[in-house]
């Protein structure tokens, strides 16, 4: 009874670690997107391949949902304006052909000016 009992424990703990998601791909048009998940779940990257190369924009989340990355790329180089964040900073990177062409930085603290 013990031994059957120990089989059932280990093929439900099997089970329960085998259900983490994978990353899924669905074909739109002529690009690939895919999408990373983490263990519990919830997306942790999503983006586009197009001739498994990296192209258009990424977006990378936290386990809450919240972004903390957009990326843009372009046969597989950094282009364009980047943006990270987290709950102090806000950073727009601008790429140029995989080249970092600028950094702004902002901080929660900045004040804008209004005209009232």
């Amino acid at each position: 009874m013990k031994k059957i009992l120990t089989l059932i424990a280990l093929c439900i703990a099997t089970i329960g670690y085998s259900q983490d998601k994978e990353t899924t791909y669905t074909i739109e048009g002529d690009l690939v997107k895919a999408t990373y998940y983490y263990e519990d779940g919830s997306i942790s990257t999503e983006g586009y391949f197009k001739d498994k190369k990296l192209t258009g924009q990424w977006t990378r989340f936290d386990k809450e949902g919240n972004k903390t990355q957009i990326a843009k790329y372009k046969d597989g180089k950094k282009v364009g304006k980047w943006f990270v964040w987290n709950q102090e900073v806000l950073k727009e990177i601008s790429y140029d052909n995989n080249a970092i062409v600028s950094v702004n930085l902002w901080k929660h603290e900045s004040r804008l000016a209004s005209n009232k």
